[in-house]
């Protein structure tokens, strides 16, 4: 599974945003912006510098605006160029060619699992990425400019498995995320084999505090392992539980991801991102500063 076999990229973006309300109402999360930046433009910018072609969004009702956002506007470009604001129909005109966009459905909210699972017609027999729309990784760290999916792709390929992002949360914090056991292995830049993941688990019983962020790069047998999965609580599909089975057969890496990672999904995380994004703005960073330094 080479770097370069990584075409397909799967965004799940059906979800209610119900974290972002009453905002997500009517928009959706994923068209939040940072600054005047929608987040999921950040994500396809990771997923375009990672090489690969074509995102797939499995998107619900209501949520047109996001394959709008990468479609074509040829008026508003000809109107911003007869208006002679070239540097914004070429800001519009690049969104247009960022990327391929396909989109399915996810008819009802049956779980993460199911939602990559509505991508299988798409994705076919392929190695493919999965990539959460409320976690961005912009290009702020000048070590890490392309975002962990690139690094991923590369590490599944060298390793002919599928490998996830994760990170190291405190203890306290486990019942938030998915947490894999690795055993006594510490994670590193350096993809380590997984035992088993859990979803959620009570920091007492959580095997580990390695936290799975939103960036995985699959191989095609995920997808026959999510068809094995037998739906829990709500009658959804767990994505952990298919990672889980392929963990077991010694088909999963973990690997640290590097950057910046903002969950935009919570307050707090959209928080942070607006301010270190206005920070980096030649234009915003001093008056900024100098509000935030009235604050004290």
């Amino acid at each position: 599974m080479a770097r370069a076999s990584i075409k397909k990229v799967v965004i799940p973006v059906a979800g209610l945003g119900t974290r972002s309300l009453p905002f997500t109402k009517v928009v959706p999360k994923e068209l939040v912006p940072i600054l005047n930046t929608p987040t999921i433009h950040f994500i396809v910018e990771e997923v375009v510098a990672a090489g690969i072609e074509q995102v797939v969004f499995v998107t619900s009702s209501g949520k047109t605006a996001l394959e709008d956002y990468f479609d074509v506007n040829q008026a508003l470009v000809r109107t911003l160029r007869e208006r002679g604001k070239e540097e914004l129909a070429e800001c519009v005109e690049k969104t247009n060619k960022l990327c391929e966009v396909i989109s399915v459905r996810q008819k009802e909210p049956l779980g993460l699992g199911h939602a990559v699972l509505c991508a299988a017609p798409v994705i076919g027999s392929e190695a493919f990425a999965v990539a959460l729309g409320d976690e961005i990784f912009p290009p702020w760290d000048a070590n890490t400019p392309k975002g962990p999916l690139a690094t991923l792709s590369e590490q599944a390929g060298t390793q002919s498995a599928s490998v996830i992002g994760v990170m190291q949360v405190p203890r306290e914090q486990t019942s938030s995320y998915g947490i894999v056991d690795v055993g006594k292995a510490e994670v590193g830049s350096a993809p380590v084999l997984v035992k088993s993941t859990v979803e959620k688990p009570k920091p007492e019983s959580a095997p580990s505090e390695y936290a799975i962020v939103g960036r995985y790069v699959f191989g095609p047998e995920i997808l026959d392992c999510l068809k094995a999965v037998k739906p829990g609580v709500g009658g959804e599909i767990q994505l952990t539980d298919a990672m889980s089975a392929l963990a077991s057969k010694g088909r999963l890496y973990a690997s640290a991801v590097q950057g910046c990672r903002y969950d935009t999904g919570s307050l707090l995380g959209y928080v942070k991102a607006q301010i270190d994004a206005a920070l980096r703005d030649p234009s915003l960073a001093g008056p900024l500063k100098d509000y935030l330094r009235t604050l004290r």
